[in-house]
C-alpha cells in the first residue's frame, strides 16, 4: 500500500493514517453535565503517543477546538513542538465552550465566529495556520454553510488555512462546502460495521479526501469490548447520545453490535493483524480517498493503529466476505 494518501484536491500529502485527537482531551460535559470525553488523560501519556506516532511515521492528526474544551489542541501543539513543521494539523469550529467549567454550552455558526475560533486554535496550538479548518455542526443550514465556506475562502487567501471541509454525515450538505476551490475532504463515520457508500461514491466524483471518524466503532472494532461490562465515569459510551450506536446506557457494548464484530473476527485478524488493524485495513480497500482517524490515548495504542499501516489494506476478495457475513 502508498504509505500515504493526498488531502483531496488540495495536493497535501498526508499518511494514510490519522489520528484522531477526541480522547485525548480528557473529561469534559455538556450543561447537563452528561459527559463529552472518554474519561481521565495522562498528558504526560498523551504527549509520548503523539511523538511515537510520528515517528512511526503519521503525519495526520485531527484536532477540534471543543475537545476537552482546549486541552487536546494544547496537548497536541505541546506534543508536536518543534516538529509542528513535518505535520498536517486538522482541527474544527462551531462550537462554544466554557474553557474554565470544561463545559459545552451551545454552537455558533455565524460567519464572524469562524476567525475568533481560528484564532483561539492558532494560539493553543502554537502554530500560525492550521492545514484543514472543518465546520463541526454536522446538521448546519446548508445556506449558512455556503456563507460559511467563503469565510474559509478567504483564511486560505490570508494564509490562516491551506484548505477546509465539513464534518458531517450528510452528502447533500458535503456537497454544498465542496462547490469551494479549497475544500479538500469531508470528514464522517465509516467503519466495517457502518458502510458510508452514498459518502464514499461522492468523494471519488468530487475529488474530496474521506475522513474516517469512528473507524473503530468507539472501540467495538478493538476486540476488547464485552456486553454489559460498564465503561470508566466521564466515557461518553457510558450515557450514549443518540448518534452513538453500538452501546447502552449504563451497560456497555451493545451484544448484538459484538456478535457481529465476532462473526467477522477471522477476516479482520488475517495476516497476523489485530481486530482493529483489520477494521483499518477495511477502509484503505474501501476506497482509495479514505484517511481513517482511530483514536488513542496511550503509547501501546499508538503503536498498534500505526502498526496497520504496513500491513496495508484487505483484499476485494475480504471485502465481498464481509459484505456477505454482514448481510449486505
Amino acid at each position: 500500500m502508498e504509505t500515504n494518501r493526498t488531502l483531496g484536491r488540495s495536493g497535501i500529502e498526508v499518511s494514510a493514517l490519522g489520528f484522531g485527537c477526541w480522547a485525548i482531551g480528557g473529561e469534559w460535559q455538556n450543561t447537563d453535565g452528561q459527559p463529552l470525553g472518554w474519561g481521565k488523560v495522562d498528558d504526560d501519556e498523551s504527549v509520548r503517543a503523539v511523538r511515537r506516532a510520528l515517528d512511526l511515521g503519521v503525519t495526520f492528526f485531527d484536532t477540534a477546538d471543543t475537545y476537552g474544551t482546549g486541552h487536546s489542541e494544547r496537548v497536541l501543539g505541546r506534543a508536536l513542538g518543534k516538529r509542528r513543521a513535518d505535520v498536517v494539523i486538522a482541527t474544527k469550529w462551531g462550537n462554544v465552550f466554557d474553557e474554565e467549567t470544561r463545559t459545552s454550552i451551545g454552537k455558533d455558526d455565524s460567519p464572524g465566529y469562524v476567525r475568533r475560533a481560528l484564532a483561539a486554535s492558532l494560539k493553543r496550538l502554537d502554530t500560525d495556520h492550521v492545514d484543514l479548518y472543518q465546520l463541526h455542526i454536522s446538521d448546519a443550514d446548508p445556506e449558512r454553510a455556503a456563507e460559511l465556506r467563503d469565510v474559509c475562502e478567504e483564511l486560505v487567501g490570508e494564509g490562516l488555512i491551506r484548505a477546509y471541509a465539513w464534518s458531517t454525515d450528510d452528502p447533500a450538505r458535503a456537497a454544498v462546502f465542496a462547490q469551494g476551490e479549497h475544500c479538500a475532504a469531508v470528514q464522517h463515520a465509516a467503519n466495517v460495521l457502518q458502510d458510508a457508500p452514498e459518502m464514499f461514491a461522492l468523494c471519488e466524483e468530487l475529488g474530496l479526501a474521506s475522513i474516517n471518524r469512528s473507524p473503530l466503532a468507539m472501540g467495538l472494532l478493538t476486540g476488547k469490548q464485552a456486553a454489559g461490562r460498564t465503561l470508566e465515569a466521564g466515557d461518553i459510551r457510558n450515557t450514549p447520545p443518540a448518534w452513538l450506536p453500538g452501546f447502552k446506557q449504563g451497560a456497555g457494548a451493545d451484544a448484538a453490535w459484538l456478535a457481529r464484530v465476532d462473526a467477522l473476527r477471522d477476516i479482520l485478524t488475517s495476516d497476523g493483524r489485530t481486530p482493529a488493524q483489520g477494521a483499518l485495513a477495511w477502509l484503505w480497500a474501501r476506497s482509495p480517498r479514505t484517511i481513517p482517524i482511530p483514536g488513542f490515548r496511550s503509547v501501546a495504542q499508538a503503536e498498534q493503529n500505526a502498526g496497520a499501516i504496513e500491513k496495508g489494506p484487505l483484499t476485494a476478495g475480504q471485502l465481498a466476505e464481509i459484505d456477505q457475513v454482514l448481510g449486505r
